[in-house]
């Protein structure tokens, strides 16, 4: 009788161990692998930062030549073809436009893969305390 007792108390304590620790073998897969994606989103995010940085100087600098063509049509009495020009500048401050729009869907993306990069480094930060904690009163 004791002998059962003493089995069934042993796996009463693994089976509430398991509720509360995490498999160490997992968290250190889980731990690897963000460790192994983390410099690449990070990379990423800094090449994304960058691409958003020289399309936005570009868009800054369509807008500017734009209002010179504009100024220098203006002031001509007869005015050069510029309006082909003028039309191929729309175009490309459109797609410039769109570049950034999807460069800006991406960044957010990336901030929020961030934000759960965090969450889940804070939780299984709090999962080991907690284990550590239930480990040493059990």
């Amino acid at each position: 009788m004791d002998r059962d007792d003493s089995e069934s108390t042993t796996s009463l304590e693994e089976e509430n161990t398991e509720n509360f620790c995490d498999n160490p073998t997992r968290d250190t897969l889980a731990e690897g692998l963000m460790g192994l994606f983390k410099p690449a989103i990070d990379q990423l995010d800094e090449k994304v930062r960058a691409t958003r940085v020289s399309q936005l100087e570009l868009k800054e600098q369509l807008d500017r030549l734009h209002d010179e063509l504009r100024k220098i049509q203006e002031t001509q009495t007869t005015p050069p073809e510029l309006d082909g020009y003028v039309k191929k500048l729309i175009n490309v401050k459109h797609k410039v436009t769109v570049v950034t729009n999807v460069l800006q869907g991406a960044q957010d993306r990336l901030n929020r893969l961030h934000q759960q990069v965090d969450r889940e480094k804070l939780r299984r930060k709090t999962l080991q305390s907690v284990s550590f904690c239930t480990f040493r009163y059990l």
